[in-house]
């Protein structure tokens, strides 16, 4: 396997001044990170691993980096955790080290631990030289990732080298991703979404990454603008640039914002790749942005234990929203029936959770071999996700087996099918549809509804008859309830297990 950064190690001389990252007015080269990071190396010579306190910063970047070049795994720690849960992901990763941005104040789980403070820069501003460590082998442990925890303690997904390689060289093949490319994003830094494709994707071919700090619609136009090419974003962010670009109407129609939302669109429209992932996007924010820029926001589909499964091909695929596009060179993906038999054909209707095999794979879950092991069916990984095939092999998601599968009356039905129709109703501004028990039906349609006008919500029989003549009179929801705000995580997904508690 080659380099994990080329431009850094065999190509990366320390005065090279290409940009590398830039975080508001803070900007780094790649040889300045170049400096930066080997700064750091040595500190890190016979540590097990080390935690990253993974603020939106250069010095998070810096960090990870040196521990990657060190051939150190970092556990990438989200600083808004609770203090129970941080203790628990501490305690279960036990890092030699934490590494955090000189002057950042650390909670008490971490009060233990030796600190290692980063700058963004080389001591005394000049390059840092000598060699680096040679890279560890291809299956060498590089993140220790712990998931969101909604089924338990969150559990460490151990990500190799291999895994990181693999899943963004496949990216860049799907996406022609290049050194040209200007990625702008505002996504946190512990996840693999902001991190991996945010930070590391951009540092691997040898382009830049502009972050954000925090999403907001006018620095998304200012950075696409100033020569960004490519947008990486979530549902919600995606959502908010819809409502920028295209207001919902009184009657449900869409009304372009003067001003700011003109310069919003063009930016959009000049940037050269929209992809959302994390979450389900939509379908009428898909149709909002697509009409007010020309330009069709790609999604992609991954997790945290498998990296990158799927993506839509620009360009090379007909439109077809709501589709996370074909599997990705190196993944092999199937369907799998309730009883464990695999989907015959791709019929576009029978609904099978989806199993991935690859070297894109986590290596395994951090000092829990049950959980690895309940994780695969041989050497496929159940991802508890549920979807359905179309003939062209393109996968439509359609939930999670847990909680977005009803069961009703004999039916499976997919919840984000019904979310996507009951978002179409002018009434409503967000949706989350979950399954309860039923005695007559087993389960019954739930639907959680923000509305659009809070003091004139929309009725349960209009909601259920919009459902029943869009998709089928079997998916209407049953009963309504009515939110202010719908529960989500700090990537905007829905926590529908918030919803029952």
């Amino acid at each position: 396997m080659s380099s994990l950064f080329p431009a850094l190690t065999a190509g990366g001389p320390d005065g090279d001044d290409r940009p590398a990252l830039r975080f508001g007015d803070r900007a780094l080269t790649y040889g300045g990170l170049r400096a930066a990071a080997a700064a750091v190396v040595p500190r890190l010579a016979g540590a097990g691993r080390v935690a990253v306190w993974a603020t939106p910063s250069p010095e998070t970047c810096v960090a990870v980096v040196a521990a990657l070049l060190a051939g150190v795994p970092a556990v990438p720690l989200n600083p808004r955790t609770g203090e129970r849960e941080l203790t628990h992901v501490v305690g279960d990763s036990e890092p030699a080290l934490v590494l955090a941005a000189a002057g950042d104040r650390l909670p008490e789980p971490l009060a233990g631990l030796p600190r290692v403070d980063v700058a963004a820069g080389a001591p005394g501003g000049g390059p840092a030289r000598g060699p680096l460590p040679a890279e560890p082998g291809p299956g060498a442990p590089a993140l220790i990732v712990y998931t969101s925890g909604t089924t338990g303690p969150p559990k460490g997904a151990v990500l190799s080298r291999r895994a990181l390689a693999t899943t963004l060289d496949a990216l860049a093949d799907a996406w022609a991703w290049t050194a040209d490319d200007v990625l702008v994003h505002a996504l946190p830094l512990f996840h693999v979404h902001g991190l991996v494709l945010g930070v590391l994707g951009p540092l691997r071919r040898g382009g830049a990454v502009r972050h954000l700090g925090r999403f907001t619609t006018d620095g998304v136009a200012s950075a696409l603008a100033d020569g960004g090419t490519m947008l990486f974003g979530v549902p919600t962010m995606y959502h908010r640039i819809a409502e920028a670009l295209a207001p919902a109407g009184p009657a449900g129609g869409t009304d372009p914002a003067p001003g700011a939302a003109g310069g919003l669109a063009r930016a959009l429209a000049g940037a050269r790749l929209l992809v959302s992932g994390s979450a389900a996007l939509p379908l009428p924010d898909h149709e909002r942005i697509t009409a007010a820029t020309g330009r069709r926001v790609v999604e992609r589909y991954g997790m945290t234990e498998t990296l990158m499964n799927t993506s839509v091909r620009p360009g090379a695929e007909p439109e077809r929203p709501g589709s996370v596009g074909t599997p990705l060179p190196g993944v092999e993906l199937r369907l799998v029936l309730d009883d464990g038999t695999p989907v015959a054909g791709d019929d576009g209707e029978t609904i099978g959770e989806v199993q991935v095999r690859g070297p894109h794979l986590f290596t395994e879950y951090l000092n829990r071999p049950d959980a690895t092991a309940a994780a695969f069916d041989g050497d496929w990984f159940r991802t508890g996700d549920m979807a359905v095939r179309d003939p062209d092999g393109s996968v439509r998601l359609v939930g999670r087996r847990a909680t977005d599968l009803i069961k009703s009356g004999g039916f499976k039905i997919g919840a984000g099918e019904i979310e996507n129709a009951l978002l179409a109703h002018p009434a409503v501004r967000e949706a989350a549809v979950t399954g309860e028990p039923d005695p007559d039906l087993g389960e019954r349609v739930v639907a959680w509804i923000v509305a659009a006008d809070a003091d004139a919500p929309p009725a349960v029989a209009d909601l259920a008859a919009h459902v029943a003549e869009q998709l089928a009179p079997h998916k209407r929801p049953r009963a309504v309830r009515y939110l202010d705000a719908l529960p989500r995580n700090d990537m905007g997904k829905v926590l529908k297990r918030a919803l029952h508690g």
